[in-house]
């Protein structure tokens, strides 16, 4: 009688490690931490790095051209305009694609460039991560989920691009716009006031 309760308490214990360790390796990355390195090819067929952007401010940007809710994004064009807005201030901005093949939003690379010359795309590159890694490293749940990192190469935001939930495209001009208020605090050398939020649009289809 004195060892049975042991087996359940044992067997409690390695749940728990396992546990914790489903957690961790399925944890999003912390906003005031480093951002994960990676390497992804572009749809041009070019490699971009992270490590190579290093000193610069860069904005990763989860994309899937079939989502209702980045399509409210680039019908008028006011993703587009935010693109052009900030990498004409020497902002990196990557657009990345973590649709599986066979998944809703995958693309092929001559496909991307088809998509950025019809949508007017002015993302510094569209890169393509089939696998989902890079997606999965950085806990990518929505299209579009906005990350923003600092010249450092600190996470300073992550989530959703605004504040209305919705895919009408009409609500893109009274919303609060989350990426380009961290810029502006950034530049005015104040901390994110709103540096975590809650993502809204499609689920990643990894």
């Amino acid at each position: 009688m004195k060892t049975f309760p042991t087996i359940p308490l044992l067997f409690l214990t390695a749940l728990a490690v396992m546990l914790v360790g489903a957690v961790k390796a399925t944890a999003a990355v912390t906003t005031g931490e480093k951002a994960p390195a990676f390497t992804l090819k572009d749809t041009a067929g070019k490699e971009h790095s992270l490590s190579d952007f290093a000193g610069k401010k860069v904005v990763l940007e989860w994309t899937n051209a079939d989502c209702p809710f980045v399509k409210k994004f680039y019908k008028n064009g006011d993703m587009q305009k935010m693109q052009d807005q900030l990498t004409g201030e020497d902002v990196v901005w990557l657009q990345i694609v973590s649709s599986a093949p066979g998944k809703q939003g995958h693309i092929t690379a001559d496909e991307g460039e088809k998509l950025r010359e019809a949508n007017g795309v002015k993302s510094t590159a569209t890169l393509l991560d089939p696998e989902g890694t890079v997606g999965k490293a950085y806990g990518a749940k929505t299209t579009p989920h906005m990350f923003v990192i600092d010249q450092e190469g600190v996470v300073v935001y992550q989530g959703a691009i605004d504040d209305k939930a919705s895919t009408n495209p009409a609500d893109v001009a009274g919303a609060n716009n989350y990426v380009l208020t961290a810029f502006e605090e950034i530049k005015a050398g104040k901390p994110v006031s709103n540096a975590t939020t809650k993502p809204y649009g499609c689920s990643v289809k990894y």
